[in-house]
């Protein structure tokens, strides 16, 4: 996965001393200045994530979403200047906009969400995990009316089968974003969101908690976000 490149400029040196670091791979800082930091992330994700660290993208769920019953953990590394900011895209799997799957078989039904995840800096100390404190949008909803689940015929947009897309904001994984308009992530209990396979892999900190959206039937799309100071 990609990460935030780290070439810091020592003072008195022009561009080409930024230019030198970049070609070594090494950090140009001075005392005093942000250095760049290893951290390492476990994400449980029902059914699918990606994250981002100020905008750039660090991991993203190796098993796509249109897998069936696509549940794994993921844990990774990354490198980044703290302070900085954590952007999660969280998906349930949906077959089109009713937000339904297995559409036409015995097994229709609206689908759950739920993600948890932690994140522990080079010495193993937990700096953040999934909790209230993050602010989330649900950007896709659907159906608005349960009763969609029941349809034989379910089409979106029609009868009890109507849904509600919002655009995602522009930079709103970026430290400068102004997310105090968005709600707190949502705090669901374990038993909610009976997570599977690859769950029970990881050994969570007891502070992580899954979050979602309101509803972990009918979101199906949510923003995450947390500054890390």
């Amino acid at each position: 996965m990609p990460k935030p490149k780290v070439a810091h400029q020592p003072a008195g040196i022009p561009g080409a001393g930024r230019a030198i670091c970049l070609a070594l791979g090494v950090s140009c800082a001075l005392p005093g200045m942000a250095v760049a930091e290893t951290f390492s992330a476990d994400v449980w994700a029902d059914n699918w994530f990606e994250m981002r660290i100020d905008g750039v993208q660090v991991a993203e769920d190796s098993v796509p979403i249109t897998t069936e019953r696509s549940f794994n953990a993921e844990s990774f590394s990354f490198e980044a200047e703290t302070p900085f900011v954590i952007g999660l895209v969280a998906k349930d799997f949906k077959e089109n906009d009713t937000g339904l799957e297995y559409i036409g078989s015995r097994r229709q039904q609206m689908g759950d969400g739920g993600v948890i995840l932690q994140i522990r800096d080079a010495a193993g100390q937990t700096i953040a995990v999934s909790d209230g404190s993050w602010r989330c949008l649900v950007t896709h909803s659907a159906p608005l009316d349960k009763a969609c689940e029941r349809e034989s015929d379910p089409v979106a947009g029609e009868g009890v089968c109507t849904f509600e897309i919002t655009e995602e904001p522009a930079n709103w994984d970026r430290p400068d974003f102004d997310a105090s308009g968005w709600r707190p992530a949502d705090v669901h209990s374990e038993r909610a969101v009976s997570p599977k396979d690859g769950y029970d892999r990881i050994r969570w900190s007891s502070a992580a908690e899954f979050i979602w959206g309101p509803d972990l039937e009918q979101d199906n799309t949510v923003l995450c976000r947390l500054a890390i100071e």
